[in-house]
Formats: structure tokens, C-alpha cells, sequence
């Protein structure tokens, strides 16, 4: 789908990024030159029982912890962070592990700045309209890219829902220091759930309504370095060069989000996230197939550059069976690297008409390059479960 030549965009990118192996070493500089002196480290149990976030206090002096992240992180938890933050008078944010540390970072963020409760700055509602505290963002996945994202997704448990924050810079990291040592040893599953993660914001943003030359610049290399190293990383989580580039992958991928949706993928995975608890990449990794072959024909030039990237031979095909052949690959790729079924992850076939609906009613759906319906997204929702039978 072509962009409308007659609008005009824009690409912020507010985020300092630090990046090689030993980055994570950079956390006091960055800190003291963005003036913090009591910053509030969040993480989550798992990257303090990896000795992680001992290794970051290290280097700081006077730090509050905040160590109760849990996946898919609730209004529940951010309001309790924003509390302590306040109650400890600190002055700034480290946030230290996969995307729900620093998604719930921001967040903290966003209700320290501008008061009241996460879910009062539900995207759509009111809007973030300052800057939030110094943060300095410290992924230990290479997945959701969130050390640069201008988003935040938090989960509402009374309404079975997740919710986007921000799509503003004012939400965005000041400085992401990005340290593939940090990666390695990540268990295989973790590993390719949050690598596909980053490919599915790669190939959707390269393909949604609101793509641009520099989103799709961005794009299109996470897409190539998950290709080559992916698998790599998944089968020996020891090995530095594959969590480099996929660290830059998720980077990449992150960046090409800018301030708008992605599309269907996404709208599935963040509504159904909020339905089963269970991890956001995997999710999002199993749909993907499904809504690419879906959307393929709306855009088959596009798809097939898509096609191209993940390594497939196009030369002599047409433009949609290009494509299609991409999707082939995609599939291949999703159940090579162990990616469960959609049963694995907890849902049943009986709750596609739900699904359905409440991925229709997500904001992302509004990016999809081609128009999807109630009725459309259950007929995806089957062929999401038809895949990856064992």
C-alpha cells in the first residue's frame, strides 16, 4: 500500500544508545550526566536471582529497588513503583530487564510526572504531556525493543485487556545502554520468543499504514540479522556474536515503532495477552504467519521484499506468490525455534469469536495495510491455531 505522498510525518528519536559487550559498565557516567543521584532500579526477581541487578548496583551509590516486575505488568504494580519513587525521594529510573521491566520503568515514569494512575493515561485518554524522570533503559532480552520504544503496555485485570501508553517522545528512554553480555545464557524459549518479538515489530511496522524510508530502513535490517541469527542464538545461548546482532535486531525493530500502530499481529497479541497470561513474543510470533498471509495481497510488493530479507529466492516470481513464499519461510522460522502452539500458550479454539472481537476493538488494528474485519480475524484466528500442530 502506497504512503500518501501528501502527508507529512515525523521520526523522533530521543534515546542515547550505548551499545557493545561491557555497556552495561557506562550505568554510573549515564547516570551523572543526566543529573541523577537516587535513581529507583526496576527489574524483576529473575534478573536479580541472575545476578544481574547486583551487577548494576555495583555501580551506584544511593539506589531504591524496585524488584516486583512480573511479566505482562499490571496498573497495580506501576502505581505501587510510582508510589515508593516518590516516598524515597529518588530523582531518576533505571530500568533493567525484558520489556516489562522497562515498559513498567516508563510507566513509573509517566504517573511520577504527571500524577494520579497509569490507567488515566490509557492511549486515547488523557494524553502524557511531560517529559518523564531520567531513564536509562538496560534490556537483558533481545526482543521488544523497548530501550527505544515510545510506548509502554500495561495490563488491566478487571477488564482483560492490555493498553498502550504514550506514542510520544516524552515517554521515550533517555539512554539505553545495550550489553549482549547480559543475553547470554537466556534459556532457548526466551531467547526466540523475544527474537521473533523483534521481528514482528520489524516486518509490521515495514508494513503498516504509517511506514516511512526511515521506519523501513530500520526495518528491513532487523529483519535481515534475525534471519541470520536467530537461530543461532536459540541453539547455543553462550554464543556472544548472535546476542549481539540480535540485540541490535530488537533495537532496530523498536525504532522503526515510532509514534503509531503496527498492525493486526499485534493487535491479537496484545488484546488475547490480556485474556492468558502468557509471553507476549510467543504469542505474537504465532499469529504473525497468519495475518502476513492475510495482508499479503494488499501489498504483495512489499511482502515479497519481506520475503526477501528472510532469505528466499524471489527471482522470477510474481509479486504475491513472492510473498507467499515469505509467509512459507516465516512459518518455518516460527516452528524451528520451538515457538509454541496456540494451544501451548492457552487458548482453546472455542474462544476465537471473543478474540476476535477484542482484536478488532485494539488500536493497532487501525495500522493494518489491509481493512480487517470481526469476521476476518477469526478466519485468521483459525489458521493461528491450524499451525505448528505437533
Amino acid at each position: 500500500m502506497p504512503v500518501d505522498v501528501d502527508v507529512v510525518r515525523t521520526v523522533e528519536m530521543p534515546t542515547r544508545l550505548i551499545h557493545g559487550p561491557g555497556a552495561l559498565g557506562h550505568l554510573r557516567q549515564a547516570l551523572g550526566e543526566l543529573g541523577v543521584a537516587r535513581p529507583l532500579l526496576v527489574t524483576d526477581p529473575g534478573v536479580a536471582a541472575a545476578g544481574i541487578a547486583e551487577r548494576a548496583l555495583q555501580q551506584l551509590d544511593e539506589t531504591i529497588v524496585f524488584g516486583d516486575v512480573r511479566p505482562n505488568p499490571d496498573i497495580e504494580v506501576v502505581d505501587r513503583g510510582a508510589e515508593l519513587y516518590r516516598a524515597e525521594g529518588c530523582d531518576g529510573l533505571v530500568g533493567l530487564g525484558g520489556g516489562s521491566s522497562m515498559d513498567t520503568a516508563k510507566s513509573i515514569g509517566v504517573v511520577v510526572a504527571q500524577g494520579g494512575s497509569i490507567v488515566d493515561y490509557e492511549y486515547g485518554s488523557t494524553p502524557v504531556s511531560r517529559r518523564i524522570p531520567p531513564l536509562v533503559a538496560v534490556p537483558t532480552t533481545a526482543g521488544t525493543g523497548s530501550e527505544v520504544t515510545l510506548w509502554a503496555v500495561i495490563t488491566d485485570h478487571d477488564r482483560k485487556i492490555k493498553f498502550n501508553v504514550g506514542g510520544t517522545p516524552l515517554i521515550g528512554p533517555h539512554v539505553a545502554l545495550i550489553d549482549p553480555e547480559l543475553m547470554l545464557g537466556l534459556p532457548p524459549a526466551v531467547t526466540a520468543a523475544t527474537g521473533m518479538d523483534a521481528l514482528s515489530h520489524a516486518i509490521e511496522c515495514y508494513t503498516c499504514d504509517y511506514h516511512q524510508p526511515f521506519s523501513d530502513a530500520v526495518a528491513l535490517q532487523a529483519i535481515e540479522l534475525v534471519r541470520d541469527w536467530l537461530r543461532r542464538a536459540v541453539e547455543d545461548g553462550s554464543d556472544l556474536e548472535a546476542r549481539k546482532h540480535m540485540a541490535h535486531a530488537a533495537t532496530l525493530g523498536g525504532m522503526a515503532y515510532g509514534t503509531e500502530s503496527a498492525g493486526a499481529a499485534h493487535a491479537m497479541s496484545q488484546s488475547a495477552g490480556g485474556v492468558h497470561d502468557c509471553p507476549h513474543g510467543a504469542l505474537t510470533a504465532r499469529v504473525l504467519g497468519p495475518v502476513c498471509e492475510y495482508n499479503a495481497p494488499a501489498d504483495p510488493e512489499r511482502y515479497a521484499r519481506i520475503a526477501q530479507g528472510l532469505g528466499v529466492a524471489t527471482g522470477g516470481l510474481a509479486p504475491l506468490d513472492a510473498a507467499l513464499a515469505g509467509v512459507e519461510a516465516l512459518d518455518s522460522l516460527t516452528d524451528e525455534v520451538g515457538i509454541p502452539t496456540m494451544e501451548e500458550l492457552g487458548f482453546s479454539e472455542d474462544e476465537i469469536p471473543m478474540l476476535a472481537r477484542i482484536a478488532f476493538e485494539d488500536p493497532q488494528t487501525i495500522g493494518n495495510p489491509r481493512k480487517v474485519a470481526i469476521s476476518d480475524y477469526e478466519e485468521i484466528y483459525r489458521n493461528a491455531f491450524s499451525r505448528g500442530k505437533r
